[in-house]
């Protein structure tokens, strides 16, 4: 009931905190921090040479249960999650059935509490059947559990629609997530619209399809007053709509995965389904871009919307398969090496876009910082450690990622959930 972390270095965004430092824990909470402390008793773990952070929540997650357990389960996908360094993840309503009612929200609570790798918060559907016309029972999913409102996959088209759920959540005190994409406009595309699709000769996806939504969603949270998320960022146009609308103080959020800050549609010469995701790859001017507004605040929080599917899913022509890649256990990484390392990143913004910042978009008040009677969620970061990144080595039942292969230096290699030091070694 009592653990100790010992010599590691605090690095809490919420605080301000950076130096050196023990934390004590006691009965689930965090019960002091500073350096030296007594804790007679306590059962310790040594962090000398590991940075301490508050526990890091990913936002945008595809756990796929109920109904697509060949593609992940929520044991499998939050043993993955606490390998990767998340003692949080927030689950997207796209299962079969989908998570449009309370009770499938209760019994996605439920099975994660008995899975007990990492916390789940689970985003319900904004439409029933995440079919775009009627809302669902927003005030009723709300006090079952859920933490946000997503028809993720699929954007909520009808504005009217858009707007009601907006003007309910706001009254909740829930962000509405919105996935950007004008349908009617991407119809067939595989990959992004440019002078690469021109070359393989692939439908191309444009980026104004992302643009006009994230434009659409702008106008009706200014109008309205209600906070809108935009999910999965990937173009330049649509990073300086959410810069000129927060500047108005519009109460637009957004998010950026790995993939997109890391690789562009080149990837896509190969044809390789691992490289075919939803938003597409854009161009190196997006990628840039994208890379800015991440160091400067326009982007609000990383994310890894991973979206696990089978290998056999993914073996066929990039017309019939599916969108999507994993990333829990790559995202810390991928990041940590090729954004912080060389200096594109500071660290403590790094940490911010995965602790305070989602914390605060979704309400986690309690979590996402390291104060005395917080819960004790933690993640311990090792700066300097090397590996490979082997997709069959994941915890994962998804193996289809765009970085296998890669050699990255600094991951998570710990995490302390409600006091509990987790090791995906052993059953928790």
């Amino acid at each position: 009931m009592r653990l100790i972390i010992r010599n590691g270095r605090v690095l809490d965004p919420f605080t301000g905190a950076d130096g050196t430092a023990d934390v004590l824990i006691e009965d689930g909470r965090i019960r002091a921090i500073g350096p030296r402390l007594e804790a007679g008793g306590a059962r310790s773990f040594d962090a000398t040479g590991l940075v301490v952070t508050p526990g890091f929540i990913d936002m945008h997650v595809h756990l796929r249960e109920p109904g697509q357990e060949h593609k992940e389960t929520i044991e499998s996908g939050t043993r993955a999650a606490a390998h990767g360094g998340f003692t949080t993840v927030c689950s997207m309503p796209n299962t079969s059935p989908a998570n449009d009612r309370p009770e499938i929200t209760a019994l996605i609570r439920e099975r994660a509490d008995r899975a007990g790798w990492a916390r789940v918060r689970p985003i319900a559907a904004v439409t029933v059947g995440l079919a775009g016309t009627e809302l669902t029972d927003l005030a009723a999913l709300a006090a079952a559990g859920a933490v946000a409102f997503s028809d993720d996959g699929r954007c909520v088209r009808n504005s009217l629609v858009m707007r009601r759920a907006l003007e309910t959540a706001r009254e909740l005190g829930r962000p509405v997530i919105d996935h950007c994409e004008d349908h009617n406009l991407t119809a067939g595309a595989v990959m992004n619209e440019g002078p690469v699709s021109r070359r393989l000769g692939l439908p191309g996806w444009p980026a104004a399809a992302e643009d006009i939504m994230i434009a659409r969603d702008i106008i009706l949270a200014e109008a309205l007053d209600a906070p809108v998320h935009i999910a999965h960022l990937s173009t330049a146009g649509g990073l300086r709509l959410v810069r000129e609308a927060k500047a108005r103080g519009v109460r637009v959020s957004a998010e950026a995965t790995p993939h997109h800050l890391l690789l562009t549609d080149e990837a896509m010469a190969g044809r390789d389904t691992r490289f075919k995701m939803n938003p597409p790859l854009r161009s190196a001017a997006d990628v840039e871009a994208l890379i800015a507004g991440v160091a400067d605040g326009t982007v609000d929080a990383l994310a890894t919307d991973h979206a696990p599917h089978t290998q056999e899913e993914k073996a066929v022509g990039l017309a019939e398969a599916p969108f999507g890649v994993v990333g829990l256990e790559t995202a810390v990484s991928l990041l940590l090496d090729r954004l912080v390392r060389p200096g594109l990143l500071p660290l403590a913004r790094f940490i911010a876009l995965w602790t305070v910042e989602p914390a605060r978009i979704l309400g986690l008040t309690d979590l996402g910082r390291l104060i005395p009677g917080a819960p004790a969620d933690l993640t311990l970061l090792d700066l300097d450690k090397e590996l490979v990144v082997d997709s069959e080595a994941f915890l994962s039942k998804g193996r289809n990622t765009p970085f296998d292969g890669w050699t990255l230096r600094g991951a998570a290699v710990r995490t302390i959930v409600g006091g509990r030091l987790i090791s995906t070694e052993v059953q928790p």
